[in-house]
């Protein structure tokens, strides 16, 4: 049992560094010269460089250091200038990182090994705490928590992306306008499409395979050029590190065809947009199932019951988490395949929270308002944290929704309404007690101060719609 889900003591470093240092040598005996490590950021963007096996194994001899501007800035490099934790004001040093040797893995193609790392802040000369500000530390310490009430969190997730005949240099040609998608037309689970692009999707998934990031099924989704991967299910901090790295090397397998993939929530208004959505089930200590009961109705248990409680009454305030943009709220309407509000149902995909029937291995609950621009160690840890606090509180949900949900919205009441924008989100997300206790004071600040970032620089800058609306006529 966790005394402390921030502080990671010298046991389990200590047990950490052997296993470092055996890759060492294997690398070493194979041949290998470098490797390839990541750190992620706010955003969910992976930040890393190169490092020869020699400066390697001098970071073995103590926690390495990476300059903590990565997370300090956003995703266009743009310094923060309202964050506390560091800026400016901290002169940008460097942060102390821990490489989680159970993250090992060797990149497709180069067959460089690539290991994650966390942000951590030194504690005493033999154990460090957990950064208030890393993604990947507030979810383990998230799952710390619910490790000490003997549960286990397994997850899948599910994205959407659409892919185009483009490259980085073509969309910034073009000004982002009239992309060619890699295929036109409406036509989701296209046999056609996926058999005519068969290279394509048999190479992609092969690829991930060779990554350790297995996925279960791929398909053509609605609307030109979108793809849906659903990824192997696996425990809470591999499942989210998985979705993570298929996200960016999806990317990469693209660009090195020539292509381009996007993640971002809504590309187009002519479409749906991008979702990320979670599978998640509950395991007790001995890794048995806890959300399925074959004489309870749809097949639910108490506990799944008030997991689902617990998460659709905190999802207003943590919506900020799963739709960290501004162009996330573009998703988030009627009719569009994403929800508007904290609704549940069984076998509902007009709902936010669809609870999945079958057997004691299937049984689920899928969480559908995330987009697939979400950082899914953020929407991992909030989904966990809220559905687990209502199994604490024995917090029952509402009615399920039968049919359509976007037909009840008018019938909700305010709390179980989702924000309509970034800013309405971020305030919301700031006096969540939910969130203040399970993600700590320090990463609720800095990430609320993120947004609002995010938020100012859309509003101060002109975009194409303002331009068409008012340039003449006003």
């Amino acid at each position: 049992m966790a005394e402390d889900p921030e502080r990671i003591d010298a046991a389990a470093r200590a047990a950490n560094g052997e296993r470092l240092t055996a890759a060492l040598a294997q690398w070493r005996e194979a041949g290998d010269r470098r490797l390839k490590l990541a750190l992620i950021d706010v955003d969910g963007v992976l930040r890393g460089k190169y490092v020869s096996l020699e400066k390697f194994a001098g970071m073995l001899e103590t926690d390495p250091g990476f300059c903590d501007c990565v997370l300090g800035w956003d995703v266009d490099d743009q310094l923060y200038d309202n964050a506390t934790l560091t800026g400016w004001h901290t002169g940008f040093p460097d942060a102390r990182f821990r490489l989680d040797a159970g993250t090992r893995r060797r990149v497709p193609g180069e067959g460089t090994p690539f290991l994650l790392a966390d942000f951590v802040v030194p504690e005493t000369a033999d154990a460090v705490r957990r950064h208030p500000a890393c993604p990947r530390g507030r979810l383990q310490s998230v799952l710390a928590r619910v490790e000490a009430l003997g549960l286990k969190p397994r997850l899948g997730f599910e994205y959407e992306f659409f892919v185009f005949d483009e490259t980085p240099n073509s969309l910034r040609a073009k000004g982002f306008r009239d992309l060619v998608p890699l295929t036109p037309g409406n036509f989701g689970y296209s046999v056609l499409r996926a058999s005519a692009h068969a290279d394509l999707f048999t190479a992609l998934m092969v690829y991930m395979d060779d990554f350790g990031v297995p996925i279960e099924g791929l398909h053509c989704e609605t609307g030109p050029g979108v793809w849906e991967a659903a990824l192997a299910v696996a425990d809470g901090l591999e499942a989210a590190d998985r979705a993570a790295l298929f996200k960016t090397f999806t990317k990469v397998f693209f660009q090195q065809q020539g292509l381009l993939a996007t993640f971002m929530a809504k590309w187009s208004m002519d479409y749906p947009g991008q979702s990320g959505h979670m599978h998640l089930s509950l395991l007790d200590a001995d890794g048995l199932p806890l959300f399925h009961d074959a004489g309870a109705a749809d097949g639910m248990t108490l506990r799944q019951r008030h997991f689902v409680g617990g998460v659709q009454a905190h999802m207003r305030e943590l919506t900020a988490l799963f739709a960290p943009t501004v162009n996330a709220f573009t998703r988030l309407v009627p009719g569009a395949w994403a929800p508007t509000a904290a609704t549940w149902g069984v076998e509902n995909r007009t709902c936010a929270l669809r609870v999945v029937p079958g057997s004691a291995k299937s049984q689920r609950m899928e969480f559908r308002a995330s987009g697939a621009d979400a950082n899914p160690h953020l929407v991992a840890a909030a989904v966990i944290a809220a559905g687990v606090q209502g199994i604490v509180d024995r917090i029952e949900p509402d009615a399920p929704v039968q049919g359509n949900a976007y037909a009840v919205q008018g019938e909700l009441p305010e709390s179980l309404r989702l924000p309509t924008n970034l800013r309405d989100a971020v305030a919301l997300l700031r006096d969540s007690r939910l969130a203040r206790d399970w993600l700590g004071d320090d990463f609720v600040d800095h990430f609320c101060a993120t947004r609002e970032w995010e938020a100012r620089e859309y509003e101060r800058h002109v975009n194409d719609w303002q331009l068409r609306r008012y340039f003449e006529i006003i």
